[in-house]
């Protein structure tokens, strides 16, 4: 799964990375969790736009917004069918703005988290849906979730499911409103080449979501 993530890269590199019109306004985030807003871009009525969406999809058919909590991962073997998420798939993913995740190594009673990111930190994508929830006499709620994958060769000593990392050739092509088969998505839903990645321990603070600070993916240990 993927429940904790961070966003701390310059605006102007992910403008680029994105293919973004403009400069966007985003803050550093070293400790994102569930039900909290995340950038992600997608296509709008001009081209690609940044918006911020509540991390934990909510579908239209929902009666409450609470059910976005059990919804923050879509796994990539059943995203296509699965009623929460098969019309999203076809016809509104996105792409959510990222430069790292966190996942906990189960050893004996204790969890050790560790970072994984790009060797460079750089910005990437995670395989995003997203929806639109209208309530009763509610304004409208804008959320989204993350696709998961088997973990890859890095991962996988550490947990068994990792975020989809699109690469950035493949952008377009998942946001692309016109492209609404499965069988020509689920390719992409794959687990990223673990040589272009790192991994390594850090300490406990990320274990509490309020803090959101640099220390939370500094290194411990060798």
């Amino acid at each position: 799964m993927c429940g904790r993530f961070t966003q701390a890269s310059d605006a102007e590199i992910i403008a680029k990375v994105f293919e973004l019109p403009g400069k966007p306004i985003l803050s550093s985030r070293y400790n994102i969790a569930p039900t909290e807003y995340v950038a992600a871009v997608r296509i709008g009525g001009s081209g690609r736009e940044l918006v911020n969406l509540h991390w934990g999809l909510i579908p239209s058919w929902a009666t409450s917004t609470s059910v976005g909590s059990s919804m923050i991962n879509a796994r990539a073997e059943t995203v296509a069918e699965k009623p929460a998420f098969r019309t999203a798939f076809r016809a509104r993913r996105c792409l959510i703005v990222a430069d790292g995740f966190y996942e906990w190594q189960k050893l004996g009673q204790a969890k050790q988290p560790y970072f994984i990111s790009f060797g460079d930190h750089r910005p990437f994508a995670f395989a995003g849906l997203w929806e639109r929830w209208h309530g009763d006499g509610d304004d409208a709620v804008e959320s989204c979730t993350i696709v998961t994958t088997t973990a890859n060769d890095l991962v996988a000593p550490i947990h068994d499911r990792m975020p989809v990392i699109l690469n950035p050739e493949d952008h377009k092509f998942w946001i692309d409103p016109d492209v609404k088969e499965p069988q020509r998505l689920l390719p992409l839903l794959r687990p990223i080449d673990p040589k272009m990645m790192d991994a390594y321990a850090v300490s406990p603070l990320v274990n509490n979501p309020a803090n959101d600070l640099p220390g939370c993916r500094v290194r411990v240990g060798k």
